[in-house]
């Protein structure tokens, strides 16, 4: 049987309602490379310290971001530069002397690895930041930012967590 015109048109109508749509591969890479770029800038805001369990830090208020520093973390038992266990904390406080000799030659090493100078040529302020459990004793702070100034660590910093106000 012969088909009507009317009937091969209907025919031509359906078969390009059956084709997939096509998705435009433009538009949505734009969106993602918007997004990669958008996450990168965003993502340098946050400086994160070492994180122990055996630390918890006292609070403040302070607004001021922490910078990358050199990290002492004190805590009960230990005295730790970069993870490396230095001195322990009860000989430290049984010694009379205010100086922690193995600090003082950890932090000495540690400045000659990193000479940081001015574009001037004159040296650079050291920067540390000290990681102390709320809970260590004053006298030991005491002695571990004595050491800090006499390996010539001029800017000491302590780590502190951010308070929410209420």
């Amino acid at each position: 049987m012969k088909m009507s015109r009317r009937a091969k048109r209907m025919e031509r109508q359906h078969k390009r309602g059956r084709r997939l749509p096509s998705f435009n591969l433009v538009a949505l890479m734009d969106i993602f490379t918007i997004l990669v770029f958008f996450l990168l800038v965003n993502s340098s805001d946050v400086e994160v310290l070492p994180n122990t369990k055996s630390l918890k830090l006292p609070e403040s208020v302070a607004n001021k971001k922490p910078e990358e520093t050199l990290v002492v973390m004190v805590n009960n038992k230990d005295i730790l530069v970069g993870g490396k266990k230095i001195a322990s904390v009860q000989a430290v406080m049984a010694s009379p002397a205010l100086v922690i000799q193995p600090l003082k030659a950890e932090l000495d090493y540690q400045s000659k690895r990193s000479r940081v100078t001015t574009p001037e040529g004159t040296k650079a302020k050291r920067e540390i930041t000290i990681m102390g459990d709320r809970n260590i004793p004053f006298e030991l702070l005491k002695k571990v930012m004595v050491t800090c100034a006499r390996a010539n660590y001029t800017k000491i910093s302590l780590a502190v967590l951010k308070k929410t106000l209420k």
